[in-house]
């Protein structure tokens, strides 16, 4: 993707999410001091791997909260995470589980979503804070490292 591409998808992102804030009048669920325990989890849970990954962290809205990209990370990178933030916020699924239902015909395709693994939801009870999506190394291993910053702050399934 070239930049002014990956610049794009970005300022999408925050023009959607915050016309659905607007519109809902709800403000984030995620907080900095939450989003920075989750990166600091999650960006330690790739460094100990010695995996160059870039790191995005949402609110329920799809407004970035907090990126890092670590050096060394593809450039690439950050457009995936993007588009694992859009379907995990869409959806309430992570990205994997979006992926194998849009497989098997039960959900409807997200223009500018991804179907791999390594965006998962964060959910605080039945409520979702936001999303934790990584992009960089195989994407089982994208979502290990995002389960490993969402754990630090909540779930990753919604609890009834």
């Amino acid at each position: 993707m070239t930049r002014q591409t990956i610049s794009s998808v970005l300022m999408a992102l925050i023009l959607i999410g915050s016309t659905v804030a607007w519109a809902k009048n709800e403000p984030s669920r995620m907080t900095y001091a939450m989003a920075a325990t989750a990166m600091d989890a999650a960006e330690a849970y790739a460094r100990n791997e010695n995996w160059r990954v870039t790191i995005l962290i949402t609110d329920q809205h799809a407004n970035p909260v907090m990126l890092r990209r670590i050096d060394g990370a593809s450039h690439r990178s950050f457009g995936f995470a993007t588009s694992k933030a859009l379907v995990v916020t869409q959806t309430g699924l992570s990205s994997g589980e979006y992926g194998e239902k849009l497989k098997a015909g039960e959900i409807q395709e997200i223009d500018g979503g991804t179907h791999y693994k390594g965006g998962v939801p964060i959910y605080s009870g039945e409520q979702l804070l936001g999303s934790i999506t990584v992009s960089g190394v195989r994407d089982f291993q994208d979502e290990e490292v995002a389960i490993a910053g969402a754990k630090t702050i909540g779930t990753t399934t919604q609890s009834r």
